[in-house]
């Protein structure tokens, strides 16, 4: 893992994931209550993420792109 991506910047951006995953086929009041659960764990993954750029003094948008890339298009562990 490079100094751009943590354990914890990964977990953060799954939990956003998951939570954006689950509006699909909601509507009403249900989606309403998913979508504030959904961006709750966006904000949570957006501030680690600007957090952890600042205190490495990483570009803050590096820092997203690598933690999105390896939580969306993880490598294949068999491969190695």
């Amino acid at each position: 893992m490079s100094d751009l991506v943590t354990d914890e910047l990964i977990e953060l951006q799954k939990s956003a994931d998951a939570e954006h995953r689950r509006l699909s086929g909601l509507d009403g009041e249900e989606r309403r209550a998913q979508w504030e659960r959904w961006r709750a764990a966006a904000e949570r993954a957006q501030s680690a993420v600007t957090e952890h750029a600042a205190s490495a003094g990483l570009s803050r948008f590096e820092v997203e792109r690598a933690v999105k890339k390896a939580v969306r298009h993880p490598e294949n562990p068999s491969a190695a």
